[in-house]
Formats: structure tokens, C-alpha cells, sequence
């Protein structure tokens, strides 16, 4: 791989922001002026709901209480009924209940215009409502002078709110204009970026591609030549790395088994090494096949292939299942099985690959085999005997940079081991600080 020292550049994300940078000034300067114009409209539109057009109501109720109130008084004055005074009172109540209601600092002016106003008409009306006076023109005149009072104070409010609605109207155009100038703006800044962006970025782009195609092909000192600095720089060298881990892990694939597909002896003894160097406990696991020999010989290569393919898997999913941190499953040949994995599940993991094993074994014997419980051959020096149900045994080996120096001697001290285990009738594991036969 080329060693070319890496030049001092900006990275991908630094050049989109200095490129991006005046797309984003008029975007969020759209985004700011139209948020800033639809408050302004919002505090509008609430100012003319809640004020001018309660405003505007509230004079159009006083003229109409105060035309109520002359029209009692003028049918009292002619019938005398004690029920038109009542009438009057209720719309007198109305009346100063409204006139109360007015905003001070808005019109604190009319307010006082209108107090005044309404006293005088207050006391005309008292002085026809105690008999000290027959005649209704005085009360009337007073009555007409509140109505022309409230007729212009309407007319005036009126215009105030066309002017503000018209000022509104004109507002909502502009901001609209401008927003819209704004993210167009905005929106050609991008289109002119992305397009600088993507010509820059392209011929990286194809160099990379090419390099996929090559390292595909097993080409796994290939060199991609993209100068480092930026993000495709990193991505080039990534693609070195894994180059380098490809080629790694062809060499592990050469080394695996081709019936299990486990990796062998090379990646054993690499990841025994692996762990003896970070100096944390772990266990190693050396799992064999009792009586294999005798089952191969009688079923065939075929049917026991079966089996070594079968027990892989137990073995692995189990591995997966008890201990899924880190665990390590590797095939040393044969019937001969490695799990390398952390101490803590180690009894846990045994049991649940006994288990597994003797529920799956059973299915690869005849009825009559399973019946007698063994099946006879002969042994490896030509003895006739006869042979039980295959089981597994595990020895378990655990392993710390103060007691094993290398992986041999690990592999040593588990082949030591697996031979008591086998002595003991049946599937069942021992560890080497501690005997434990299932």
C-alpha cells in the first residue's frame, strides 16, 4: 500500500459549509422575514378581534341602550307605568356596564365625553321619572347628542380599522414578495453548489468505484491513489484497510473447514494469542466425539459427515446463545471441536451443548440401534466390540497470561484434559481448577 503523506485540505463538510454558506444567509433570511411578518399579521389580526371591532360593538350596544332608554322614558312620560321605569333601569345598568368596559388608555377621552354625556341624560331622565318635569324634548336632546357622539366615535373607529386592515393587506404582499425573492435566491445558490459539488466530487467518486472492482476481483493491494485530507480521502483509506482485513480473512478461509465452514488451526491459535495478550481470563473449549470411529464405520462417510456438520452447528449456535461476547467457534478436524469465550458462562454453555447434541444424536441411529443402545464394530486395533450411543466430551481449559504462556500450551493442557474427560462414561465436560462430570 503507498505511504504518500497526506496534504493539509479541507474536509468535505468544511467545503459544503463555505459553499452552502450564502444559500443558508438568504434562506434563514426568508425564513426570519416571513416569521417576523406573519407575527406582525398575527399581532394585527388579534389587536382588531380583541380591541378595535370589541370596541366598535360595544358602541353600536350604547346606541342602542341609550335609543331603548329614550323610548321607555318617552312611553313613561305618556302611559305613567311603573314597568317602563324598570326597563329603563335594566338598559341604565347596560349602559354603564359597557361604559365601564372601555380601555383606558385607548379612550380614556371618549370615555369621559361620554360620562359626561350620560349624566346630564341621567339627570333629565331622573327629573321626568320624580315628576318635577312633564316634558321629554329636554331628555330627547340629551338622548340625540349621545347618539351623534357615538355615530362619529363609530365612524372614526371605522376608519382606524380600514387603515389598519389596509396596512395589513400590504404587509402580507410584501412579506410574501420578499420571502418568495429571498428562498428563490436561496434556491439557485443551491442548484449552482450542488452542481460545483458533484463535478468535484466525481472523478473521486469513479476512482473509488474502480477500486471496488478491483479489490472484488481479489486485487487486494490495489491502490485507489486519492490523496488523503478530506472525507473520500478517509473513505480511500478505508477501503485500504479493508483491503488489508479481505486479504486477512482469505487466508482464514483457505484455512477453514470445508464441511463446517469453521475456521481452523491458523485463526485458533491467532485468537489464542489474541487473548493471552489483552491478559483477561477466558476459557478454551475442546469438544471430541466418543465413538465416532465406530458410527463411521458403520453409517458411512456420508451419514457421519452429517453428524460433524450437525454438531458444528449445535455447538455454534449455542456458543451464540450462552456466551454471544466475543465467542469464538473453530474446527480443529475431525470430530474435534474449539470454543474460545469468556469464563463467567462456561458450565452453562457445556450443559447446553450436551443437551443439544445427545437431543439431535438419536436422530441419526436406526430403531434398532437406539433399542439395544450401542452398535458393535471394531475398534481401532482390530478388536471386535461393541459400542454405545456417541456422546461428547469437553474439556474446558481456563486460560490466563500467568498460567499459559502460548497457545500451545493451552492446546496441550486441553488434549491432557480431554483424555480423563473420555474415561467417564457418557457426554460429560471437566475443567481443569475443578472436576465436573455431567
Amino acid at each position: 500500500m503507498s505511504t504518500r503523506p497526506a496534504r493539509k485540505k479541507f474536509s468535505l463538510v468544511q467545503k459544503l459549509i463555505a459553499s452552502y454558506a450564502a444559500m443558508t444567509l438568504f434562506t434563514m433570511a426568508a425564513l426570519v422575514f416571513a416569521i417576523l411578518g406573519l407575527f406582525s399579521l398575527n399581532k394585527t389580526a388579534r389587536e382588531i378581534a380583541n380591541k378595535d371591532l370589541v370596541f366598535i360593538d360595544s358602541i353600536n350596544k350604547l346606541r342602542d341602550s341609550i335609543v331603548a332608554q329614550e323610548r321607555y322614558a318617552g312611553k313613561y312620560s305618556i302611559l305613567k307605568g311603573p314597568e317602563f321605569v324598570a326597563l329603563f333601569q335594566r338598559r341604565e345598568i347596560e349602559f354603564n356596564s359597557l361604559l365601564s368596559s372601555f380601555d383606558k388608555s385607548r379612550h380614556l377621552m371618549d370615555k369621559q365625553a361620554l360620562q359626561k354625556l350620560y349624566a346630564d341624560f341621567q339627570h333629565k331622565s331622573a327629573a321626568l321619572f320624580t315628576g318635577n318635569t312633564v316634558e321629554i324634548a329636554p331628555l330627547q336632546d340629551s338622548s340625540t347628542k349621545i347618539v351623534t357622539f357615538l355615530d362619529q366615535l363609530y365612524k372614526r373607529e371605522q376608519q382606524l380599522l380600514n387603515a389598519k386592515i389596509d396596512s395589513a393587506d400590504e404587509k402580507e404582499n410584501s412579506t410574501v414578495r420578499w420571502s418568495l425573492i429571498l428562498s428563490l435566491t436561496g434556491f439557485i445558490l443551491a442548484i449552482a453548489v450542488a452542481a460545483f459539488s458533484i463535478f468535484n466530487i466525481s472523478a473521486a467518486v469513479t476512482k473509488l468505484k474502480q477500486a471496488t472492482h478491483r479489490i472484488a476481483e481479489g486485487d487486494f493491494d490495489y491502490d485507489p491513489q486519492i490523496p488523503a485530507g478530506d472525507e473520500v480521502g478517509e473513505l480511500a483509506g478505508d477501503f485500504s484497510r479493508m483491503a488489508e482485513r479481505l486479504k486477512v480473512l482469505e487466508q482464514m478461509s483457505l484455512d477453514a473447514s470445508p464441511l463446517t465452514r469453521l475456521p481452523g488451526n491458523i485463526a485458533i491459535e491467532r485468537v489464542l494469542s489474541r487473548r493471552l495478550t489483552e491478559g483477561k481470563p477466558f476459557a478454551f473449549f475442546y469438544a471430541d466425539l466418543d465413538n465416532f470411529k465406530a458410527y463411521n464405520d458403520t453409517y458411512g462417510y456420508v451419514k457421519a459427515s452429517e453428524v460433524i456438520k450437525i454438531t458444528a452447528e449445535l455447538i455454534h449456535q449455542a456458543a451464540r446463545k450462552i456466551a454471544p461476547n466475543d465467542a469464538f467457534v473453530g474446527h480443529v478436524g475431525g470430530d474435534d471441536f474449539v470454543i474460545i469465550a469468556d469464563c463467567e458462562p462456561a458450565e452453562k454453555l457445556c450443559r447446553e451443548i450436551i443437551a443439544d447434541f445427545e437431543a439431535e444424536i438419536v436422530n441419526h441411529y436406526s430403531a434398532e440401534d437406539l433399542a439395544c443402545g450401542a452398535i458393535e464394530g471394531i475398534d481401532r486395533y482390530g478388536v471386535a466390540r461393541v459400542f454405545p450411543i456417541m456422546t461428547i466430551s469437553i474439556a474446558v481449559v481456563i486460560c490466563g497470561k500467568e498460567e499459559f504462556s502460548s497457545a500451545m500450551a493451552i492446546a496441550k493442557a486441553a488434549a491432557d484434559l480431554k483424555d480423563h474427560v473420555k474415561s467417564h462414561p457418557g457426554s460429560s465436560y471437566m475443567f481443569n481448577h475443578r472436576r465436573k462430570n455431567r
